[in-house]
């Protein structure tokens, strides 16, 4: 499905006598010379195919005329000597085949032809992660919009949007793909480099650097490079202890291509050799990710596949001593096996307690995590799901013990 497609079945979604209007966003000020890394609205992004800021996608139905319009910045000589280079209309054009494309100054007096059309509903991206979150560009927006024209009915197309996405089509898991594969180029150089006495840091670098060398976007997430106690944090992300002789490293990252995300976790021996304790840690956590792999497929919903999981570690636990009883489980295996992945890392879904769709992309991420061992293991791979089952698009990524000492010991540098 391309960009045009995209919005044409959100049109349909729409009801006559509407308009969209979907931001793509403005820069951040972190200082006063300084900006934060810009990323564009994920909807602007899906139904466009265009990334930068200052951007304005306009659709609207009435009277049984569509029109989609995108209004871009104007490049301005100064501010590309100093910035860049600003998209063009035809480049703007070539990515997101939209035919109606103007510079920012006719976004006003456009907004003010169409609002003299009697239309009665207006469009915005309001979604809302949760209740502290600061408010996006998109719904500030809306309501900048409720407050000019109260008789209008805003309202949110997210929801539509994100049933979209949540079936990937064939280029979107071709992206998907090449970021995992040089996420697997990256773990590789990991595996070369690590050994007792480095920086967790150092580690993370040696990932990094191989992302940022293979063309990639950049990182989907920050890097989570977590060594001995600190790979049962599960959201670890200061880096800065040293890598044990005997502990393990947990790695929890992804590289990010053309916008789309890959999430691998892997846990490394770092002295290249796993003791006996770890390694039965590591076979249930092994087995956890297999079965859910084997399970995983359309109609299975994320709560069959968590219980599967669930299952399988809390035998683990038991069978190791750490349990009596199988809810006694969450006291090691605290989260769930499995989120949507796609533009963003955990990516919009509609109705989780659904069946999963044919074209769907999840993470299956059991792990473990023993303070008391100072064990922490999570072994996560990604799955395009498929009528009868899933490709797991990660396989190649080694996981299996043995697998990981043989590579250890004849590539380490």
């Amino acid at each position: 499905m391309n960009y045009a497609d995209r919005r044409k079945h959100i049109l349909e979604q729409m009801e006559e006598r509407s308009a969209l209007i979907l931001f793509s966003g403005i820069e951040t000020h972190v200082s006063a010379d300084e900006y934060a890394k810009f990323e564009a609205n994920r909807n602007f992004f899906y139904l466009t195919g265009l990334r930068r800021e200052r951007m304005i996608l306009v659709m609207v139905k009435a009277d049984n005329t569509p029109r989609t319009m995108l209004f871009i910045e104007e490049a301005d000589p100064t501010a590309v000597r100093w910035t860049g280079k600003r998209v063009s209309k035809d480049e703007a054009k070539d990515v997101s085949g939209v035919e109606e494309i103007y510079y920012l100054d006719s976004f006003t007096p456009m907004v003010n032809r169409m609002m003299s059309m009697g239309l009665e509903n207006l469009y915005f991206d309001c979604d809302r992660y949760q209740w502290d979150d600061l408010p996006d560009y998109n719904a500030a927006k809306a309501k900048e919009f409720a407050g000019k024209y109260p008789g209008m009915r805003i309202r949110d197309i997210s929801k539509e949007i994100a049933a979209m996405r949540m079936q990937k089509d064939e280029t979107e898991v071709a992206l998907m793909q090449e970021a995992i594969d040089v996420t697997d180029k990256a773990l590789q150089n990991v595996m070369r480099h690590l050994k007792p006495g480095m920086k967790e840091y150092q580690v993370q670098a040696d990932f990094e650097y191989t992302v940022h060398y293979e063309g990639a976007d950049g990182m989907a997430f920050p890097t989570i490079a977590g060594s001995g106690a600190n790979g049962t944090m599960l959201h670890y992300g200061t880096n800065r202890d040293t890598c044990e002789d005997g502990s393990l490293v947990l790695l929890d990252l992804g590289a990010k291509v053309k916008g789309y995300c890959a999430d691998i976790t892997r846990t490394y021996p770092v002295n290249g050799k796993f003791s006996p304790r770890q390694r039965q840690v590591y076979d249930i956590v092994l087995k956890a990710n297999r079965e859910v792999a084997k399970a995983a497929k359309a109609g299975v919903t994320l709560g069959d596949l968590q219980k599967l999981c669930s299952d399988i570690l809390a035998q683990g636990c038991i069978e190791l001593g750490l349990i009596e009883k199988p809810e006694e489980v969450r006291k090691y295996y605290m989260h769930g096996v499995s989120h949507y992945l796609g533009i963003d890392v955990h990516d919009v879904s509609v109705n989780r307690q659904g069946g999963l769709p044919v074209g769907a992309v999840i993470t299956d991420e059991p792990g473990l995590y023993i303070d008391e061992w100072e064990i922490g293991i999570r072994i996560e791979d990604d799955l395009l799901i498929t009528e009868d089952g899933c490709v797991v698009l990660s396989e190649h990524i080694i996981r299996d013990a043995d697998e990981i000492e043989d590579f250890m010991a004849k590539n380490r540098q």
